[in-house]
């Protein structure tokens, strides 16, 4: 049971992660006028979740199952991610979910963040989230789950701070996003590294340009 209320706790909005200052390539598709309202969102949204699925689930789940691989780990999605904001985004996510999951949870977490500095990662987000939530003593289904809902949640919260949807129609769109989160995680839940990949090129390209936004709320 301890596990469960750490999910919740992981998944709570106020957990100071640092998620929020992102917004997933949304931002820069705003811009490009490819998300305007919510029938753009949810496709948008969908395209997210399954570049997650594929380009994150295999690095959670190999961190999670073998967190002494965390070092190659990293360097492979270092490699994976080409693109250089998802690659910084990626790199600024990971060091702030280490760094609060070390201070919140010390005794499980403290000796991966001394082993990750020790060992000069670049501090990745995805195959940290694994080593993290194993240590946490989280089952990894909870924790691909998991990883599936703060992606899905952080995308719509960045969309109603970008004036694309109001409050209660994101929470529409997450509660309609239900099957789709589903049918990512029992395609992608097992998927291994060797399965990685960027399924939504447009996405990942998008992504790419936040650099050049004229104004910028989010860092990526």
């Amino acid at each position: 049971m301890g596990s469960f209320w750490k999910v919740l706790q992981l998944g709570d909005s106020g957990f100071p992660t640092g998620g929020f200052a992102h917004s997933g390539g949304l931002e820069a598709a705003v811009q490009a006028g490819e998300v305007r309202g919510a029938p753009e969102l949810r496709r948008f949204l969908r395209e997210l979740l399954w570049q997650t699925g594929h380009g994150a689930l295999p690095l959670v789940g190999a961190a999670h199952r073998e967190p002494s691989t965390l070092p190659a780990l990293d360097a492979r999605a270092d490699a994976f991610l080409s693109g250089h904001v998802a690659n910084r985004a990626s790199r600024t996510q990971g060091r702030a979910f280490l760094d609060t999951c070390s201070r919140i949870f010390p005794k499980p977490v403290g000796p991966v963040r001394e082993a990750a500095r020790a060992a000069g990662l670049c501090f990745h987000h995805a195959p940290l989230f694994g080593a993290v939530l194993r240590a946490l003593d989280v089952e990894l289904a909870d924790a691909q789950q998991l990883l599936l809902s703060l992606t899905a949640r952080g995308a719509l919260s960045a969309a109603v701070r970008l004036g694309i949807v109001g409050t209660h129609e994101s929470h529409q769109l997450q509660h309609q996003a239900a099957p789709l989160l589903d049918a990512v995680l029992e395609r992608c839940a097992g998927l291994g590294l060797d399965d990685l990949a960027q399924p939504s090129p447009l996405l990942d390209l998008l992504g790419s340009t936040h650099d050049r936004l004229y104004s910028r709320l989010f860092l990526s």
